[in-house]
Order: C-alpha cells, then structure tokens, then sequence
C-alpha cells in the first residue's frame, strides 16, 4: 500500500516499521494541515473532559507500593476504595464508609483526585449509602474543564515557524550536528507548532525536515523525534498498525491507547488508520486477537463510551450488583456483563460503581477482576477502571515498570512521554512521585543517556 505525500518527498527513512519501505503516507497531505488550528494543538489540550488528577500530596506508606513485578496488589490501586470500606493501616479513624469524600488524602492513604465543589442541588436518598445519601453529583461538563489537566509542554508564544526552520537548518548544516539546538527547539514547541516548522523548512529550504534530521540522528533519540513531529492522531494510528503488523502482536499498545483515550481521539484515530493505512482497524483487532480480548477491543474501537460527566449513584448500584452476579456471586464468570458495563459507562460512573461493589462484595472490583480473568482481557478491563479511578497514576505505573529491572522499554516510555507531554504529564509526574519515592526525571536520568536522556529531560523538567 502506498502512502505518497507524508512524510513529504522521500518520507521517513525506516526506523523499526515506520513507514515500510516505499510506503509513505498522505496524512496530512504535503503542505496541507487539516488539523484544527486551536490553542494547545490537536486534540485540544486537556484530552477531554476527565477529572484532574491530584496535586502532589503526601507520600503513601511503604505497603503501599506497587508490588515489584506488576500491578499494585489487588485493592491498592490509588484511588481505589479497600474491601469493606475501612482503611487498612492500624490506627486510622473509622469513616462513613465508602460513597462519602473522605477527609484525609485518599482511600487508605493513597493520593485521590482532589476534592472538588460539585454541580448540582442536594444529596439523593439512596438505599444502601450511609444515612441514606448518595454523594453530590460529579461536576458537569463545565465543572469538569475547569479542572483540566496540565501538560509539561505548551505552546511556545511569540511562534515564529520560518524562524525556529532556520534554527534547525543552521544545527544541521556542515559538518557535525547541534543537538542542543534542535533539542530546544522540538521540546518547547507545541505538536501544532512543530507542524508549522516542517511546512516553512520545506518552502523555505525545498527539502523535507524529517529526511534531515533522520540523516544527522540515530537510536532512540531519532525515534523520539520523529514521535514529536508525527501529528498526534497519526503517531496514535501508527502506533497501534504497528503493534499488529508482522510477526506477533503487542498487546500491551492496544490496552495502552484503545482503553485511555477519548471517544473523539478514538473516532479520528479509527479514521486516520483507514485513510493512512488502507485497512480497518476493526478487521485487524480480529485478526490478531480473539475470544474476550478482541470483543473488549472491538468494544473500545467503537468510540462510544458515555461521556456524561453527572453519576448516577442508583445505577452506580445496580451495576455493581450485576457485575458482582456475573462473577464473585456465581460459578464461572459472564464475561459479557463485565464487557457491557466497563466499555460503555462514563468514567466517572466506573468510579462510583467501584465504591458500590466494595459495599456489595466486600472486596474491590479491581481484585475480583483479578480472581475472574487472566491475561490480556484482565489487563485491559484493569485498565479501564484503573483511568476511572485515577488516569495519570495508570500512566505514572506504565513509565515506572517500562524503566524497572534490567534494560528499558524505550517504545512505551517514548510513546507515554510524547502522548502526554500536552495532556496531563505534570499530574503523571506528581503521581510518579508519591507512588515510587522518586522523581520521574531521576528515574530517565539514571536509565538513560546522551542526547536521547536531554531530549527526555527537557520535555519532562525538573
């Protein structure tokens, strides 16, 4: 399949499938943005509309860690309630119960989004909260922008395109190559703004940014910086063509990006992926994924999750009752209820069923999860809930274990840093921090080096 246009006039070289020899790519068209051209790029930073994540707040206790090796302990995810709805260490205080902010930082000490002041008139008498109240309604959707998430990069004032394209033309001009240069250009530039940059080098220099700069850098510092300079539907589509394609699949890419993203990111990367690619990115999930793992995939693809930001608090109820029939409360597991209620309710609603079912079955859900399934489909239901309950620490655990142990995930640090650079990476960094007792830049620092370790550091800062 051939993909003439983009990258512009020679494409990208290869770097590990990106793009396959003699197939570059239209997306967008050479010299044409179709990308919306509003503040903080494409999509609109922020992500959506979710819930801010903390501030930092105080460190958790030691036995709240992640256990080395995976995820947290089942019932230790931050953010989520524990079994019975008390607090695990000795010593703490009984509360109302879970349904009811508490006072302190969070369920069991673990850092929660913070307390915020809720839209909407008072309690509703529900059966089954504390004193018959259900907590006040989540904030709708204006509520919920202004408590928008914060990335590490924003766009650059007083943006000069032609400017910032002689700037990398002079650092690669001649003999040697000033990275600095280019490394302060790229990380402090926009996503939009770096698509302005490759149309003036090219009518400025009649030659394609990206073939340039592929010639003068090599390693993960080159795929770092074509990631930068892919439009950010597109390194999305890539990203997921490239899990499927050859030998093998990498699970791990599609839970990342089909089970976090937005319904509108999902819609423009379902679309980018057939207008780039040629293929139907529904077709390809089946092809390399089966049983309950490719239905929960094919669910996510759809891009149709409820994005009302208001719970529900009776529904919230009568979900966490099914869901607590369909698994802890028979033989066997219905997978389809999981699949219904997980890849279809709000965010915000998955939280207050995950407060509910902790009532009903005395365990958290996250934990039955682990008792009910295995294996791709129980990493991605978890994850599901997991950026219900607190989506910057999902992101802080994936960078964390993709550092862990000998050697380095590059692909999944690269791919996190870069996607979120302009969403919520400054929460993933305060998260990192309370969950890990160490900076998330300490942590690049010391698994890192040379230009790739600057480039890392200057979009993450101090």
């Amino acid at each position: 399949m051939s993909y003439p246009g983009y990258p512009p006039s020679g494409g990208y070289p290869a770097f590990p499938g990106y793009p396959p020899t003699g197939q570059e790519s239209v997306y967008p068209p050479a010299g044409q943005y179709s990308y919306p051209t509003v503040p903080g790029g494409y999509p609109p930073a922020g992500g959506g509309t979710y819930s801010a994540a903390p501030p930092s707040a105080g460190y958790p206790g030691a036995a709240g860690y992640p256990a080395p090796g995976g995820y947290p302990a089942p019932g230790s995810y931050p953010g989520a309630p524990q079994a019975g709805g008390m607090p695990p260490y000795p010593g703490a205080p009984a509360g109302p119960g879970f349904g009811v902010p508490p006072a302190g930082p969070g369920f069991g000490g673990y850092p929660q989004p913070p307390a915020q002041s809720y839209a909407g008139g008072g309690p509703a008498q529900i059966p089954g909260y504390p004193s018959g109240q259900a907590p006040s309604p989540m904030p709708g959707p204006a509520a919920a922008m202004a408590q928008c998430t914060q990335g590490t990069i924003q766009a650059a004032p007083n943006f000069d395109a032609g400017r910032d394209a002689e700037v990398l033309r002079k650092a690669m001009k001649g003999f040697g190559t000033d990275e600095q240069a280019i490394i302060n250009v790229v990380a402090n530039r926009s996503n939009d703004q770096r698509q302005k940059i490759k149309a003036a080098f090219k009518t400025m220099y009649g030659k394609d940014l990206i073939k340039d700069l592929k010639s003068e850098l090599s390693g993960n510092v080159e795929e770092l910086i074509l990631a930068l300079f892919m439009p950010r539907t597109y390194y999305d589509a890539w990203s997921l063509r490239h899990a499927m394609k050859g030998a093998g699949t990498q699970e791990r890419v599609l839970i990342e990006i089909l089970c976090t993203r937005t319904n509108q990111e999902i819609r423009e990367i379902v679309n980018c992926y057939k207008s780039e690619f040629g293929r139907d990115i529904e077709q390809d999930i089946r092809a390399d994924t089966s049983g309950h793992f490719e239905r929960l995939l094919v669910s996510m693809c759809q891009g149709n999750r409820d994005e009302n930001q208001t719970v529900d608090y009776q529904k919230a109820q009568e979900d966490a009752q099914r869901l607590y029939q369909a698994g802890e409360g028979r033989l066997g597991t219905d997978e389809s209820c999981f699949n219904m209620v997980l890849a279809s309710r709000s965010f915000p609603q998955l939280k207050a069923t995950v407060e509910a079912y902790s009532r009903i079955a005395n365990r958290d859900l996250l934990s039955s999860i682990d008792r009910e399934f295995s294996g791709n489909v129980e990493r991605g239901l978890k994850t599901i809930l997991q950026c219900a309950l607190n989506r910057p620490a999902f992101f802080a655990e994936r960078l964390y274990y993709s550092m862990k142990g000998a050697g380095t995930d590059d692909s999944t640090l690269i791919r996190i840093i870069v996607t979120r650079s302009e969403i919520d990476l400054v929460q993933i960094k305060q998260m990192f921090t309370q969950m890990y007792q160490k900076t998330l830049a300490t942590m690049i620092a010391s698994d890192t080096s040379g230009d790739y370790r600057r480039l890392l550091l200057a979009i993450v800062g101090q």
